[in-house]
């Protein structure tokens, strides 16, 4: 508005005072004012891209390449134009961050009539987790700098990096032992390979509990009479809440127990036992849909920041949860789900069991995986001992000391503990168990 105020006054004072030299400054102003704008408007309609096809998911340690299609689709020569594929900024930062790009998604290009440049550059997995890609935004102006414009010329996509799964050594994944040492309070599952005896026919009993030959000898019905099994399986109970996984030992404390429940749920799964999944972290897919992205085009920096994925992890009261089950497709979505899992301000530990104990199943040990635990906290697991659902606590801590003083307040309640210190213990942390006093 300045400059269209300046070129009237000029013309304003050029005609009052007959001052030709002003009036054909002001003419030129307006021509190239006008010309300029004109041109700019017409470069950023021309701008396309069309981004090509990418992962879907990776693992950690695994890379892929990011591929993005500029093209002019006008008659127009576009001198340049700025261009770049956005990244959340903290997943590309030091010194945690979660994605390696060796090659900078920026390039300055200039564009002939129905010309195209490709933008690639390529993206290692440093850490697992839910990252968007995209999207593309672009800048373009006029020659002499009067007019810049902006525009956002393709959606994200989102990359998930799955969490590692790390071996669980002492246990034979051919057998049938299960996690730990626990005891089936409610035998009401029954292993149909091992017949312990035989009984009396009872009305409803199923023709295969039937025993034939105890049947054909005696000449009365007879049934199976059954091991209550023992195989388990896990409920695991991940603590990601903010109070109790601070700051100070992020991301890696958090990334371990994700780990580990990982690990632990893959060798539940080649076991064939069961394995469920409750947690008060954040699902960054439902972070992604509630958020979204903006498309403002005042200028570049506020551009960036306002279609790069935001990291502020906003107050959840839902819990997430996946029922025990069995299976490929199962562990899949457990894998999944855990690579999805943020901190989050919502619900507390002894908030998130009184919110899913219902959907807690009696026959599985309920594997709860904390980093910190106060007082509430360990009184609520203790409560649900006496209920009758069998505890085991892994301690998410470095130090050992810490994890005495945590494991100490467990037993006291006759809870059992693992210690977890660091990747390399997670393939152990099965044998390294503090029992309780029964």
């Amino acid at each position: 508005m300045g400059y269209v105020a300046l070129m009237a006054l000029l013309l304003l004072i050029g005609l009052v005072f007959q001052a030709s030299v002003l009036v054909y400054a002001a003419g030129a102003m307006v021509l190239l004012f006008g010309g300029s704008r004109f041109l700019v408007e017409r470069w950023v309609r021309a701008l396309a891209a069309q981004r090509q096809a990418i992962r879907g998911e990776m693992e950690v340690g695994q890379s892929t390449s990011v591929g993005v299609q500029l093209t002019n689709r006008s008659r127009w020569w576009i001198p340049w134009v700025l261009i770049e594929d956005v990244l959340p900024r903290s997943a590309t930062q030091a010194p945690h961050g979660a994605l390696s790009v060796p090659q900078t998604p920026l390039r300055l290009y200039a564009l002939g009539a129905r010309q195209g440049k490709l933008l690639s550059y390529t993206l290692q997995a440093l850490r697992r987790g839910l990252y968007q890609i995209g999207p593309t935004i672009a800048e373009t102006g006029d020659l002499l700098g009067l007019h810049r414009r902006f525009a956002v010329l393709s959606k994200p996509q989102t990359i998930l990096v799955l969490p590692r799964i790390v071996p669980i050594e002492g246990y034979d994944i051919a057998s049938r032992r299960p996690i730990g040492e626990i005891q089936v309070t409610y035998r009401s599952m029954e292993d149909p390979t091992l017949v312990v005896g035989i009984r009396d026919y009872q009305q409803g009993d199923p023709l295969h509990r039937i025993h034939w030959k105890a049947t054909a000898r005696t000449g009365r019905l007879h049934s199976k009479i059954y091991q209550p099994t023992t195989v388990a399986g896990a409920m695991l109970l991940l603590d990601l809440h903010r109070q109790s996984n601070p700051e100070r030992h992020e991301p890696v404390r958090s990334d371990l127990a994700v780990t580990a429940a990982a690990s632990i749920a893959h060798t539940l799964y080649q076991i064939g036992q069961q394995f469920g999944l409750v947690t008060n972290g954040r699902d960054a897919a439902e972070r992604l849909r509630t958020e979204g992205w903006d498309t403002d085009h005042r200028s570049r920096e506020e551009l960036v920041s306002q279609v790069t994925m935001r990291e502020e992890n906003l107050t959840s009261r839902r819990p997430v949860v996946l029922p025990a089950g069995k299976g490929p497709e199962h562990f899949r979505e457990v894998h999944r789900t855990l690579a999805r899992l943020e901190r989050s301000d919502g619900l507390t530990l002894p908030q998130l069991i009184l919110e899913t104990q219902s959907r807690l199943p009696r026959d599985a040990t309920l594997l709860a995986i904390v980093q910190e635990i106060d007082e509430s906290g360990a009184l609520a697991l203790s409560l649900l001992r006496k209920q009758g659902y069998r505890i085991a606590v892994v301690v998410n801590q470095w130090d050992d000391q810490t994890y005495r003083q945590i494991s100490g307040k467990l037993l006291n309640l006759r809870i059992s503990a693992y210690h977890l210190s660091d990747e390399s213990s997670i393939g152990s942390i099965c044998r390294t168990l503090m029992l309780a006093r029964s």
